[in-house]
């Protein structure tokens, strides 16, 4: 019904750049907030960023002052541009939106499939 997908993910040097974009499309009525969560080998998921549909956002202690989220709610598209990126930023990143299928409806959170981000020290 709904597929997320991401993409901008690639090999860096530390001290790099990345911009990761992520588009949501199929049966969508709004979207209510999206994000941005990373999971590196031998470790659990954890948040990254989100932002909610009037451009609310909120970061991870280690994404504070160096990753910016942001949406194109006309797109159903989130951005995370990551700056000064170091090795421990090496992970699979992933998006996640929670969103409605019809005006009331019931809240469904989809995932994307994921992009890998490597950072080279």
């Amino acid at each position: 019904q709904v597929q997320l997908v991401e993409s901008g993910g690639g090999l860096v040097q530390a001290g790099g750049s990345l911009r990761l974009s992520c588009a949501a499309s199929g049966r969508i009525f709004s979207i209510n907030a999206m994000g941005w969560y990373r999971q590196a080998p031998g470790k659990q998921r954890e948040l990254v960023a989100t932002i909610t549909s009037s451009g609310s956002t909120n970061y991870a202690d280690s994404a504070k002052g160096r990753f910016t989220i942001s949406r194109d709610n006309a797109k159903n598209t989130v951005y995370l541009q990551m700056n000064y990126l170091k090795p421990e930023d090496t992970a699979v990143y992933y998006c996640d939106a929670r969103l409605s299928h019809s005006p009331g409806g019931y809240e469904y959170r989809y995932w994307g499939q994921g992009t890998q981000v490597t950072v080279s020290s």
